[in-house]
């Protein structure tokens, strides 16, 4: 899972970048400091992963990850060109989904690049940019596509969802917002649009404002409200708290969140977020040699979640040995036990993984 960090100069992205990922990348207070896009790759905390480590003694123990990249500050007129331009449209091609820091905090040492604090009009800003980007390549799509009918006339389908689309980003509506019959979707999918991909905004707020999740701020009630209509997700962070989390190890991290009043870190909140957003899940494979998390698709089959460990397993699947994480914890993790109680279950082709099912392979090849 590739998640890109995005926003306008100076909201925020880095830090809250570096904070997640101590990985050290430039913040500063001046548009553009971040050119090239930064990388960093997070271990997905997961405690059912530890548990079931501990239980069985396990030489290796494997979480799942995702990869953040820290993309630099858009400007009005990017698709354009102006600020650093097209190059880092082109960066979020490359991510599954968006993270959009939005300011929600005042502070006049530091800079915003329009000059006043206005959520939704910095949504506003980057959305047209992402829009007219899009509309450049359905305009030579739909070009290519025309041609083609002339001698192909079952591209005409085709060539009506792309001008339906066209007509739709030429209102000043994203393509994500679009209402579409999962067909359309998965061509849509293929145009690699930047409007298409799946959203949350980050709302960054002052470290006062970080304990009521903002509930006072009036930026991000009507960033809220904007989200709700889009059919997004909201989460309300600090950046430079983040920054002061990074910097402790677990135990102080607890502690330190418990005297904010805080429930959970913003990695927390971007974890859960990023697997809501995605629609994805977890299962679990353990033993003495390793314990892993494996993500998928939620609604993948058992055949196809065993091809994530190996395509063998997907060729040869015979079945799969399946218990609920809670029940084999019932069992205090022992997997005899809950044969003997019938929760240990075999499952065929057709099953439906669920998160936290405990799963054990079996395959001919």
């Amino acid at each position: 899972m590739k998640l890109g960090i995005l926003g306008l100069p100076n909201v925020g992205k880095s830090t809250l970048f570096n904070a997640i990922t101590k990985a050290g990348a430039e913040a500063a207070n001046y548009p553009f400091c971040t050119i090239d896009p930064n990388i960093g790759v997070v271990t997905v905390p997961d405690e059912r992963v530890d548990r079931l480590s501990s239980i069985y003694h396990s030489k290796k123990t494997i979480h799942t990850t995702i990869e953040f990249c820290d993309i630099a500050g858009l400007v009005k007129g990017a698709s354009k060109g102006e600020g650093l331009g097209n190059q880092f449209l082109g960066h979020i091609r490359n991510v599954e989904a968006i993270i959009h820091v939005v300011r929600c905090f005042p502070d006049s040492n530091v800079v915003h690049v329009d000059g006043r604090i206005d959520p939704l009009s910095d949504i506003e800003t980057i959305n047209t940019e992402l829009i007219l980007s899009d509309m450049e390549v359905l305009d030579r799509r739909i070009l290519r596509t025309s041609k083609m009918l002339k001698s192909d006339k079952s591209v005409k389908n085709e060539l009506d969802i792309l001008k339906t689309l066209y007509d739709w980003l030429g209102r000043g509506k994203t393509a994500r917002t679009m209402d579409m019959e999962d067909e359309v979707s998965e061509f849509v999918k293929t145009l690699d649009l930047l409007s298409f991909k799946p959203v949350i905004y980050a709302a960054n707020v002052s470290e006062d404002e970080a304990a009521s999740e903002g509930k006072t701020n009036e930026d991000v009630t009507k960033l809220r409200s904007f989200a709700m209509e889009e059919g997004s997700d909201v989460i309300v962070i600090c950046a430079k708290l983040e920054a002061e989390l990074s910097e402790l190890d677990d135990e102080e991290k607890r502690m330190f969140l418990q005297e904010m009043g805080i429930g959970e870190s913003g990695l927390d909140k971007l974890i859960k977020a990023s697997y809501r957003l995605l629609d994805l899940i977890s299962f679990l494979t353990t033993g003495e040699d390793e314990t892993r998390a494996w993500t998928i698709k939620k609604g993948t089959k058992a055949p196809r979640a065993a091809g994530r460990i190996h395509s063998d397993f997907e060729k040869g699947f015979i079945r799969a040995e399946t218990i609920a994480y809670d029940k084999l914890m019932e069992c205090e993790g022992s997997l005899s036990t809950a044969k003997e109680k019938g929760l240990l279950r075999s499952e065929g082709k057709e099953y439906v993984v669920k998160d936290g099912d405990v799963m054990h392979f079996l395959f001919n090849v």
